[in-house]
């Protein structure tokens, strides 16, 4: 199955949280942050402009990004989760 955005929204698979802390501390599942980085999966066309014309996406699949902490709504597709998010919900894009 493939989803793609509409508009200024993008697909995005949350990466895993980290298990143990930078000292090695072990972290329960209860305690884990849930990460605020992922790998865009697939982009929207861009936002609708008044003059017709839709706006270029800063982003495209593939990119790892950073995104702010309430960003998008959960989506489960095939046992997989997934956030869908406006593109203005990016802080950044993560380069190698």
């Amino acid at each position: 199955m493939k989803i793609r955005p509409l508009a200024d929204k993008v697909l995005v698979k949350r990466l895993e949280a980290e298990n143990k802390t930078s000292g090695g501390i072990v972290l329960p599942d209860t305690a884990k942050e849930k990460p605020q980085k992922g790998k865009v999966v697939s982009v929207g066309e861009g936002k609708l402009l008044d003059d017709g014309t839709r706006q270029k996406m800063q982003v495209k699949a593939g990119d790892m990004i950073l995104f702010t902490s309430y960003a998008g709504t959960e989506v489960k597709i095939s046992n997989t989760e997934y956030l869908i998010m406006d593109q203005a919900d990016i802080m950044a894009i993560i380069e190698k």
